[in-house]
């Protein structure tokens, strides 16, 4: 397993600037795929991670086995991500990456947003988790092939407590007719619910 970190976030924190875009994102996971040579890939994107997913399988479609998007955003061709989410999401992001940062990041919101409520795993989130690249947000995901370019893919859609600003992909995963199964659990389910996300992220494969 590889879980590889995008450039301005977590231990790459130090490289943050405004010219992380969503592109830079998806060269992050692409390179990783290259790099250490890696086919018949599961590559499962959690959240915002969607979006480096699905650019990842528009250029590599064979090193993947099956898209895994896991509660996350899903994004055709020009669209950004600040474009499907609410007015009042945008306002209140903007607002803060201003006040925060001159509009470089976005500030990382509470664990509670996620649905996190035990005080260790709280305590566990809120410690690595850092600003997030504001230009990714607003730059558009360039896709030559329609989204998944034809891999397989899952969705999995976390539901105690729904995350609400995940509404408009979940919309556009039922009219496509994606495969799409409920996991019990807030959002960050690799923390709140390992087990039982790994169960169910090996039961897809069977």
């Amino acid at each position: 397993m590889v879980t590889p970190t995008q450039t301005g976030l977590g231990e790459r924190a130090h490289l943050l600037s405004k010219s992380i875009d969503l592109d830079v994102f998806v060269t992050d996971i692409a390179n990783v795929l290259t790099y250490e040579d890696l086919d018949d890939v599961i590559l499962v994107g959690h959240s915002f991670g969607g979006n480096a997913i699905s650019g990842v399988a528009d250029r590599m479609r064979g090193r993947l086995r099956r898209l895994v998007y896991l509660d996350a955003v899903v994004l055709e061709n020009g669209q950004s991500a600040f474009g499907q989410l609410p007015r009042d999401v945008v306002a209140a992001r903007t607002r803060a990456a201003e006040e925060t940062s001159g509009g470089l990041s976005i500030p990382a919101p509470p664990p509670a947003a996620f649905g996190i409520v035990d005080e260790t795993q709280a305590r566990f989130v809120q410690s690595r988790l850092t600003p997030h690249p504001f230009a990714t947000y607003t730059s558009p995901l360039r896709l030559t092939n329609q989204v998944g370019n034809g891999v397989p893919a899952t969705y999995v859609v976390c539901t105690d407590p729904i995350y609400q600003p995940l509404e408009t992909s979940r919309t556009w995963v039922r009219a496509a007719g994606w495969k799409s199964v409920e996991i019990r659990t807030g959002h960050d389910a690799m923390v709140i619910a390992p087990d039982r996300l790994a169960d169910l992220l090996e039961a897809d494969e069977t």
